[in-house]
């Protein structure tokens, strides 16, 4: 490999389908849903009253003293970080801490702190408001604590691009390395926001699914039933790692990181451009960057949310830049939409597909809409050998990201 040759050695998350990532992988393969009904008392006013809720409360992983400093987004942001590091085998590899870097996102950042701080104002005064209260909503604040937890000086980066942040933080990793910034780098997104206003945010775009009564089926990518994404919670991290630095250590490795693209659409707020034009410069960037051909690219993890909108122009793009030959999936089926954690969660999920040569399916798929003319996995896993694949992310504000993996 060359120098600047960047390869994934860690692995980390805690999601709606478990609270590692080998749990979460084995939900994924067997299609399984983290979507449930919301029970909680605030939920019974709001027109959507399901989401997908973490699999495993951060309560239980972390100290109590330590939780009431964190944001939730904080703290599930650490315990994928402390997995991810973990994973790769870095704890007592003397790695350099100017060597090491941070690019941890989050779409939206500490909103639930603000929230409930300011209900504490409202109702109690300013004496009873949290002194932790501006560490915990600032929106940089996941990657400060992954950073000072690892101890990284080589700089500690916090991306915001709505819900492509997750993969737009690899990338900038992927730059960092490249660049020659760092040997190592610690990157991902995280997100926690199931709260009432949010949701009710949400709905009253008419963004979100509304099949209460149906949880588990409500997320439905491609499928002419579908009525908008899944709120979910959840962080994903990977380390990144200079090819050279992982080999000199001996370190296992699930993938290259062979490129990135990025792009922006220049044409709404919200909605994504209809023929996909700013997707399609993404892909062919991340392809041209990764320097395989498009042949070899034999499955997509594809951003599909379940919006009657955005999952076909994605298809339109997905058909210009690639062909009909990649076998597609949409992990969001089972996940939920992670928001600012989206893309890493899917990212992992594509270096694991790659390891596995195996595509997990889109649950839900079961009326294909009449435009998805493309080969999905659809609601059972498929064996596939796939030397590289694509993962796209896509955010409000027209970011597109597109990364490509391959196998090493």
């Amino acid at each position: 490999m060359s120098r600047s040759d960047v390869v994934v050695t860690g692995l980390g998350a805690t999601t709606p389908l478990g609270g590692d990532v080998a749990s979460t992988w084995d939900a994924m393969l067997n299609g399984r849903s983290g979507v449930s009904a919301l029970t909680q008392e605030w939920a019974e006013q709001l027109p959507v009253r399901i989401a997908a809720q973490l699999a495993v409360d951060p309560a239980s992983l972390l100290d109590r003293v330590k939780l009431r400093r964190l944001d939730r987004s904080e703290a599930i942001a650490l315990i994928a970080a402390h997995q991810a590091w973990a994973d790769a085998g870095l704890a007592d590899s003397g790695l350099d801490p100017e060597r090491l870097a941070v690019s941890v996102g989050s779409g939206i950042g500490g909103a639930v702190t603000l929230l409930t701080q300011d209900d504490i104002l409202e109702a109690s005064g300013p004496r009873r408001v949290s002194p932790h209260t501006v560490p915990m909503l600032m929106p940089n604040g996941p990657a400060a604590w992954v950073g000072l937890e690892l101890g990284a000086q080589a700089g500690v980066h916090s991306v915001a691009s709505a819900c492509a942040t997750g993969a737009e933080a690899i990338a900038l990793g992927l730059d960092m390395i490249r660049a020659g910034r760092a040997d190592v780098v610690v990157a991902g997104g995280t997100e926690a926001v199931i709260h009432p206003l949010p949701i009710a945010g949400f709905a009253s775009m008419r963004a979100m699914s509304t099949r209460n009564d149906e949880p588990e089926r409500a997320s439905r990518p491609w499928d002419k039933g579908r009525d908008g994404f899944v709120l979910g919670e959840g962080a994903g991290i990977v380390v990144l790692e200079r090819a050279e630095h992982a080999a000199a250590r001996g370190a296992r490795v699930y993938a290259r990181l062979a490129g990135a693209g990025i792009t922006s659409d220049g044409f709404d707020i919200v909605q994504p451009h209809p023929e996909g034009a700013g997707a399609i410069r993404a892909i062919a960037k991340a392809i041209a960057d990764a320097g395989v051909a498009k042949a070899d690219i034999t499955h997509v993890n594809a951003h599909a949310t379940s919006t009657p909108v955005g999952d076909m122009a994605e298809i339109i793009a997905l058909r210009t830049a690639l062909g009909d030959h990649p076998l597609l999936t949409a992990t969001k089926s089972m996940s939920g939409h992670l928001l600012g954690a989206a893309g890493a969660l899917e990212s992992i999920a594509t270096i694991l597909a790659i390891r596995d040569s195996v595509v997990p399916p889109t649950i839900n798929l079961d009326d294909p809409d009449d435009g998805l003319d493309l080969e999905v996995a659809a609601n059972k896993a498929r064996h596939l050998d796939i030397p590289a694949a694509l993962n796209n992310s896509f955010g409000f504000g027209g970011h597109n990201v597109a990364l490509v993996f391959t196998r090493v």
